[in-house]
């Protein structure tokens, strides 16, 4: 492989790539580095002695020289802030250590999702190592919706409960906390959703998203707060001589539930979390990984080494199965069993049940898609999709795919025959959907709603899906007008298939983790003939790309084939296109060889073709 980088800071000329200012996905492609990353990226070579690759992956993510040699060995034990920097954490800690002191009966109430799940396994084998043993409740997506409710929680109290914790939800519930509140139990609420207005009145919420809150992790997702929250409690017991008589719970056993649920949850992978995923992928490399993680694993047929897509795009959705469509707690039920004939029966279950998902989200995607081409056009800022026939889990999925078509928010809303509907939002790069979910519910708009600025959940009223519609528009429009002038693909070099080879490849991997806030590096395949593609599996697309030097690279698109781009690789067969993708190292029947992830095209000469090459060849 030799280098032949273009420095933009000598040139001077702009970042747009092969001149392609509108690909197949009306994207243009552009140089992730400017001239302060491109002299960053010089100063990691010249001074640190990284190679040249490798700084400029860091580089074009904001990481500094000085700071690269820590980013690239994330440690937890440099990354840790002290836990009680975060609001509450210290009252929690002490509560849940006199829980412990005192074996009383602890309820653990979390979220159907992979966050909930991991972070009700991460709390409920701490308990159980301590002796405890919690009484659990996960609500089901449908018949409860989400977060805790008033029936569930009479419920736990009935078990004689007298603390009870809620994880990945709760900070929107100040109403049901409040009829709830003569039962006697202690509440600590630990999530990173955005709060109500008015928070809710328990004894403890660990919640960085609070208004009075300043430890700066609002970055982290649920089960990472959780750790921290055990984290603070050992350190509380440890000062007690709780452990004289019982051994120290190490936390470092379940990072791979931490890895898991950080992942599939999309925060950023900065910091903390860095932190948190290398050392989880670590253990669930490792033969002592969580049992329920090996059985995901196996059913998923995962091959070489586990990483954050694989914890993403194979594990976590059959987690999540069991919330959309079945039994909400076989996700965590998975996670907290240490009896592999159990998990390998429950990872069946949940692979089953993913399987039909995936029945359930094709045959409503259509009828979604047939509804959008109706309602939406390429000026369309907010899109809202409702029927009665749908099924409520597969909402979310269905509006994350809409918004990839018509890149805008889009709620997706399946109503019930009294009119009562649950939706889910996704929303594109930019525009905070989470805050203006806030607003409809303090309008009067929806019953429920809340999330994060990308995700949301709500509830609504058939009856005031136009007025919601119509609010949604006046409160995003701008910021979806600002985030479509500003949509393009970064990419980090240039580079042909004789070049992506397994040497490459392999460097790439290895300066993972990658994920939301540290991306996958981007490179462009420029006038590679495609000679072959086909489609496979449940709309999936495979391709050959051939340079003209002979040297050819296989490439993948997942749930691409009937999309505008798959349509158009297809039909592409034995032409010349300029592609833009990831490069991995793939795993097969023992060997390894390099793969590309397929992510974009452009034709060569209808977007301003340029022979400018930057990158690697």
């Amino acid at each position: 492989m030799s280098s032949r980088f273009l420095n933009l800071a000598e040139t001077g000329k702009d970042k747009t790539i092969l001149g392609v200012t509108s690909s197949i996905l009306r994207r243009s492609w552009q140089h992730r580095m400017g001239p302060e990353e491109e002299l960053e990226a010089a100063l990691m070579v010249e001074r640190y002695g990284l190679k040249e690759m490798s700084a400029r992956i860091l580089a074009g993510r904001s990481v500094r020289a000085g700071e690269a040699q820590d980013f690239m060995n994330p440690t937890l034990k440099a990354m840790m802030p002290d836990p009680s920097s975060l609001i509450d954490v210290d009252v929690a800690a002490e509560r849940l250590a006199r829980a412990v002191t005192n074996s009383e009966i602890v309820a653990v109430l979390g979220d159907y999702d992979v966050d909930g799940a991991t972070s009700v396994a991460l709390l409920t084998n701490w308990l159980r190592a301590l002796g405890l043993q919690p009484v659990i409740h996960i609500p089901d997506r449908i018949a409860e919706g989400y977060g805790p409710n008033v029936n569930a929680i009479k419920d736990l109290s009935d078990k004689k409960a007298n603390l009870l914790i809620t994880v990945d939800c709760g900070s929107t519930s100040p109403a049901v906390f409040h009829q709830t509140s003569h039962l006697g139990m202690d509440v600590i609420v630990i999530d990173h959703h955005q709060c109500s207005p008015n928070l809710p009145e328990v004894l403890a919420l660990v919640n960085p998203h609070r208004n009075d809150d300043v430890s700066r992790c609002e970055y982290l997702c649920s089960v990472g707060l959780v750790l921290l929250v055990l984290v603070a409690t050992n350190r509380v017991l440890r000062q007690r001589g709780g452990f004289s008589s019982i051994r120290e719970p190490d936390l470092l056993q379940w990072m791979d539930l931490v890895a898991l649920g950080t992942v599939a949850d999309v925060v950023p992978l900065v910091a903390l979390n860095r932190a948190y995923v290398a050392s989880g992928l670590r253990l669930a490399n490792h033969p002592a990984r969580n049992p329920g993680i090996s059985a995901l694993a196996a059913i998923s047929k995962v091959c070489g080494p586990i990483d954050t897509n694989q914890l993403g795009f194979a594990l976590a959705p059959r987690i999540n199965a069991g919330g959309r469509l079945g039994n909400s707690f076989l996700g965590a039920q998975l996670l907290i069993s240490k009896c592999r004939y159990e998990t390998s029966l429950l990872a069946e279950q949940l692979d089953q049940l993913n399987k039909k998902r995936q029945e359930i989200e094709a045959e409503t995607l259509a009828e979604a898609e047939a509804q959008a081409r109706l309602e939406a056009d390429s000026k369309t800022m907010v899109l809202v999709v409702a029927s009665e026939k749908w099924h409520p889990g597969v909402m979310g999925l269905v509006a994350a795919r809409l918004k990839e078509m018509y890149r805008c928010p889009v709620f997706a809303i399946a109503f019930d025959a009294d009119g009562l509907g649950v939706g889910s939002g996704r929303s594109i790069r930019g525009v905070d959907m989470g805050k203006a979910v806030k607003a409809a519910v303090s309008e009067g708009l929806l019953i429920r709603g809340g999330g994060h600025a990308m995700a949301t959940g709500i509830s609504i009223q058939s009856h005031q899906v136009c007025a919601f519609r119509s609010f949604m528009e006046e409160e995003l429009s701008l910021s979806v007008e600002e985030a479509r002038i500003y949509d393009h693909l970064p990419v980090d070099g240039i580079i042909t298939s004789r070049g992506a080879d397994l040497q490459f490849a392999q460097l790439i991997m290895s300066m993972g983790p990658y994920g939301l806030g540290y991306p996958e590096p981007v490179f462009v395949f420029p006038s590679h003939r495609i000679s072959f593609a086909e489609a496979f599996g449940s709309n999936h697309l495979r391709a050959r790309l051939e340079n003209d030097d002979g040297f050819s690279i296989g490439g993948v698109a997942f749930r691409a084939a009937n999309s505008e781009l798959g349509k158009i690789i297809l039909q592409a067969r034995g032409t010349k296109m300029h592609i833009a993708g990831s490069v991995s190292v793939n795993y097969w029947n023992g060997s390894q060889r390099p793969q590309l992830r397929l992510l974009d095209a452009a034709i060569p000469g209808k977007a301003g073709d340029s022979p400018r090459m930057f990158g690697l060849d």
